[in-house]
């Protein structure tokens, strides 16, 4: 298959607008000519964009590529992520191949994101066909996919309305804002509603300044400090640690992950998620469950919460919803809704008609009772076969989870064993302290593939040994 890029038709093979008091000069290196581009002459930046054609893995681009690449990364951007090295160029289900055409099996999904796996057909159809009709329109206005998959989703849950937002983060924003909201609107007698949070142990809610405040990694925390002030860490599990932290007119929320994934793949209890129901029903407070990584099919329920019989007042959702495209959603019941008046909180690009269409492609595959049924399956047995095979090493300590998303603990860091894993072809996470091997692959692996990355993980255990002398 031809590289993509070699057929499309740059919009930046156009002469910059000539203005006396703009005048911009890039330097742009590719493939070793220096091109100068200054914004009063006719020039073309599509050499930026521009590739040869090539098969789709790419095999034939020779060795030195990916090295090329990644040197050229570190000069441009911001120096905020520690990549693996390696430079993907193409997928197909749950394979993956960098810019030499080597193949990889795919155990992390772009991070619990691509719950199709690569090129899923009805979801290239969903995003081609909207594209070609509407991409964007604001929230100014109304759109049918966005009713939609609004529609589809109230249907499929506890939830009675939708707010729509780019990622999780910023459904975890919104949930802080609206239980604060509900707070002021459900006592407006208060002199001072209920403004506070508790959140847990291990806990991952985000990136941005609220929901980095409801994080529990200092290191997340503590370089922009201060946070959003008024969030309280508790234990995750420890009921009489919390029975004390929850007070009416004091907490307006607990956030909590029902499994805590980016946390080293932690689940709850019926019973803690059962008290912490009955507790903010007492206080007043608002129960928000954050399924980000752990809802939409990841555990073989569509919602994590679904195992446990508890239900929340608000749920925050993002990464699997539209198959790779940016997108978050909140869902809440009516009595939290109604708190919330017009202009009280808004986005740009959220639930725009091309990535609410895409997320209705994925959510009809996902919600069907046999694809579900499909997931518990294969996470049970993929769990059983690591426990046969990973078991008895003396560096593993624990390995759990519910459905794809699959912890193995260890005694020593895990990165050797994930870097020995991805030169055997195998990508997974960490997560935790980093002592956690966190899988959470395609939910439309097979059996055949889950089987061959235990494989490759047991192979890959004697690194450990290795890096604990």
């Amino acid at each position: 298959m031809p590289n993509a890029m070699s057929s499309i038709q740059s919009p930046l093979q156009i002469s910059l607008s000539q203005s006396s008091n703009v005048r911009r000069q890039f330097n742009l290196e590719s493939q070793g000519k220096l091109v100068k581009i200054n914004g009063g002459k006719k020039s073309t930046i599509a050499t930026c964009l521009r590739t040869e054609a090539k098969e789709a893995h790419v095999s034939s681009l020779g060795l030195g590529k990916s090295e090329e690449l990644m040197e050229a990364e570190k000069k441009l951007l911001v120096g905020v992520y520690a990549r693996a090295p390696v430079v993907l160029a193409s997928g197909k289900g749950c394979k993956l191949y960098d810019v030499e055409g080597k193949e990889y099996l795919d155990m992390s999904s772009g991070i619990a994101v691509n719950a199709l796996g690569h090129g899923d057909p009805d979801w290239i159809k969903a995003v081609v066909d909207q594209a070609s009709v509407l991409t964007h329109t604001s929230n100014v206005y109304y759109s049918v996919p966005q009713i939609e998959l609004a529609k589809c989703l109230v249907a499929s849950s506890f939830a009675d309305r939708v707010f729509f937002s780019n990622s999780g983060t910023e459904a975890n924003e919104a949930a802080i804002k609206f239980a604060r909201k509900y707070q002021r609107h459900s006592n407006p007698e208060a002199k001072e509603p209920a403004t506070e949070f508790i959140a847990f142990t291990n806990s991952f809610h985000g990136r941005t300044m609220g929901a980095v405040a409801l994080t529990s990694k200092e290191q997340y925390r503590s370089p922009f400090e201060p946070v959003m002030p008024g969030v309280t860490f508790v234990e995750y599990g420890n009921i009489e640690a919390t029975k004390k932290l929850i007070q009416r007119g004091k907490t307006a929320a607990v956030f909590v992950e029902p499994i805590q994934g980016e946390g080293g793949v932690h689940s709850s209890t019926k019973e803690f998620l059962q008290f912490l129901r009955s507790a903010c029903d007492e206080a007043g407070a608002l129960l928000v469950f954050d399924e980000v990584q752990c809802g939409l099919g990841r555990t073989g329920y569509l919602w994590a919460h679904e195992h446990y019989g508890i239900f929340p007042d608000i749920m925050t959702l993002a990464k699997p919803l539209a198959g790779g495209l940016p997108i978050g959603a909140v869902l809440v019941t009516e009595k939290v809704a109604s708190a919330i008046n017009y202009g009280e909180h808004g986005s740009t690009f959220a639930g725009s008609p091309l990535v609410c269409n895409a997320a209705l492609a994925v959510l009809d595959k996902i919600s069907k009772p046999s694809f579900l049924a499909s997931v518990s399956k294969k996470g049970q047995n993929f769990k059983e076969t690591l426990k046969q095979k990973l078991g008895g090493n003396s560096h593993v300590k624990e390995i759990r989870g519910l459905g794809l998303i699959v912890g193995i603990e260890l005694d020593v860091p895990a990165s050797p064993l994930v870097d020995a894993c991805r030169e055997s072809g195998l990508l997974i996470l960490t997560a935790g302290k980093g002592n956690v091997v966190r899988l959470v692959p395609p939910l439309i692996i097979t059996e055949r593939e889950l089987d061959h990355a235990a494989e490759i993980l047991y192979k890959a255990l004697p690194i450990l040994d290795a890096n604990s002398n």
